[in-house]
């Protein structure tokens, strides 16, 4: 099956106290997982690069036949798919992690989307970096 894997990444400082938000929707649209995870203290391009580790990690477990990534951060999005080069090292090493986590002979391609196109997953990321419970509510 096809899934949409929705990623954002939140760091307040720059770098900050950081978390990514992950939204995965079927091919119907409708939500099969999503989490909300804590990072510590990074950039916001490397909670953008955590967020797509954890999103693949999580439609993995789904046995996708092909996944899109859709983020707001163009810089990921030319990045990852290789169109930009990744002068950062941090970047880089986030990179060829999540090359290397994707499922084989799958097709992944990454997307940019506009913010108002990624809310669950930025609302999901800034509700881990407000709340210390573990519990993800249902709105989400």
């Amino acid at each position: 099956m096809r899934y949409r894997v929705h990623c954002d990444g939140a760091s307040r400082g720059n770098p900050g106290e950081a978390a990514a938000g992950v939204v995965i929707c079927d091919r119907f649209g409708a939500i099969a997982g999503r989490i909300a995870l804590r990072l510590g203290v990074l950039t916001n391009n490397q909670a953008e690069y955590q967020a797509v580790l954890a999103g693949m990690r999580l439609v993995e477990q789904l046995q996708p036949s092909e996944i899109e990534f859709r983020l707001d951060s163009e810089l990921a999005v030319q990045q990852l798919s290789g169109a930009w080069k990744i002068k950062n090292a941090a970047l880089r090493d986030l990179a060829t992690r999540v090359h290397a986590a994707a499922p084989k002979n799958v097709p992944v391609r990454y997307v940019h989307v506009a913010r108002s196109e990624n809310s669950l997953a930025d609302r999901l990321a800034n509700w881990a970096l407000d709340r210390t419970s573990p519990d993800i509510p249902n709105e989400f």
